[in-house]
């Protein structure tokens, strides 16, 4: 689990699919499993407050955002009025969203052009590749997957590749876009044409 302060009033939590199962949970415990829900998300808060200084009072908006392969990013925002607060009691209102997209970091280029490879075959070309901090990023949005199973997919990204915790914002905003569309079949092209 990964905390960062994003300003005074507001941080941000990531948790892998491995730390879930480490606090004993499942992706669907999310969705079906409220009590057990809260009490997790009550732990992270006061786990986060601790390690980042940050003094939970109030109430707080919690947007959950489920990643396909990467885990669940968590953005908590505190919210002051000028009621007074209980300074023992948080009131949490919790927001959960299924994103739609996955996003793997590559280390080698080399890396990017085989899996594009094993996509192909699948018949899936669709995809945007970035370049950011020393790493490729590939983003496959699920209408992409032409019907191919989402796990197949993660599990041959997940050989060549890491679930990558950036969010797609900051990708955009500071990532350098080589390919903006098609980019399984313009790798494809580029590399695998003359072989």
């Amino acid at each position: 689990m990964r905390f960062e302060r994003v300003s005074n009033n507001q941080f941000t939590i990531f948790l892998t699919f491995d730390d879930l199962i480490e606090r004993g949970f499942t992706k669907d415990d999310l969705w079906y499993d409220g009590s057990s829900v809260r009490k997790l998300f009550s732990d992270m808060m006061y786990e986060a407050s601790s390690e980042l200084g940050f003094d939970l009072e109030g109430a707080l908006l919690v947007q959950v955002h489920l990643m396909q392969a990467q885990g669940m990013h968590v953005i908590v925002t505190q919210k002051f009025s000028d009621a007074d607060f209980d300074t023992d009691f948080v009131e949490m209102k919790v927001t959960l969203d299924e994103n739609k997209k996955m996003l793997f970091s590559f280390h080698e280029f080399e890396n990017v052009i085989d899996v594009a490879s094993y996509l192909s075959a699948l018949t899936v070309e669709g995809g945007k590749l970035y370049y950011m901090d020393h790493a490729y990023y590939m983003l496959l949005n699920d209408d992409e997957l032409n019907g191919v199973n989402r796990e197949d997919i993660i599990a041959i990204m997940s050989e060549f590749a890491q679930p990558s915790i950036l969010t797609t914002h900051r990708l955009h905003e500071y990532g350098k876009e080589i390919f903006s569309e098609g980019a399984v079949k313009k790798i494809i092209e580029l590399f695998y044409s003359e072989r």
